[in-house]
């Protein structure tokens, strides 16, 4: 039943995610640029995912490192969206804002270093986890060479339309976020009561003590 749930509010959640595509393609005269409701759309996911991150790995100090670094890479992604914006403060300076952004959160992730590391593995190993790669795969390589010029330029030869070519890169790189978002929810609220502890080796005191424990309740016939 709760797997039924899921699939059916997966489905709901990228319906909904088609409908910026529309409004800019049918409604806003195709107007597919760095401040469409497609790129919009893109940048709030981003940030939500972020800040859901960061406040988890402020709820959750045994996790703290790890969803300190996955909520900063989220960041730096939302950093490049943006880049139109901080190139009017001065062109590239994304870059600066994004290499502050990842040092801060290595700097919170080296306070713990072995909780960190055991988190990314939980990360890695969670069911979530595939869901969340297939959509960094989809932003960052697929639609990156889906929306290639050279490609859709052959296609439509000379009716070559760059709004075309702008949907299909904007549209593939919606879903990847929409999966990344889907993933993260689902990870997020799957380990909201876990606690990622290491088991501490039992000391030579401690284990002398259980040792004598032990001792004092066995009868006389069996200390001999």
């Amino acid at each position: 039943m709760v797997g039924t749930i899921g699939f059916l509010f997966a489905a709901l959640f990228l319906v909904l995610m088609v409908a910026p595509v529309y409004i800019d393609v049918a409604w806003m005269n195709d107007a597919l640029h760095e401040t469409s409701f497609t790129e919009a759309t893109q940048e709030a996911l981003l940030a939500i995912v972020a800040i859901l991150f960061f406040m988890a790995a402020r709820q959750r100090p045994d996790q703290r490192g790890a969803l300190t670094l996955v909520g900063g890479f989220y960041m730096c992604m939302l950093i490049r969206e943006l880049d139109f914006l901080f190139d009017m403060i001065h062109h590239g300076s994304w870059v600066w804002l994004a290499l502050a952004m990842t040092a801060g959160c290595f700097a919170v992730a080296m306070r713990s270093p072995k909780q960190t590391v055991q988190g990314l593995a939980n990360l890695l190993q969670h069911r979530s986890w595939p869901v969340m790669a297939s959509g960094f795969l989809v932003v960052l390589v697929f639609s990156r060479l889906f929306g290639t010029h050279t490609l859709w330029q052959h296609l439509m030869l000379n009716n070559y339309h760059r709004v075309v070519k702008n949907m299909a890169e904007e549209g593939t790189e919606l879903l990847g976020y929409s999966l990344c978002t889907l993933a993260s929810i689902r990870y997020l609220w799957h380990t909201r009561l876990i606690k990622f502890t290491h088991s501490k080796p039992i000391t030579e005191p401690a284990a002398s003590q259980r040792k004598s424990a032990h001792t004092k309740h066995l009868r006389p016939f069996e200390r001999s």
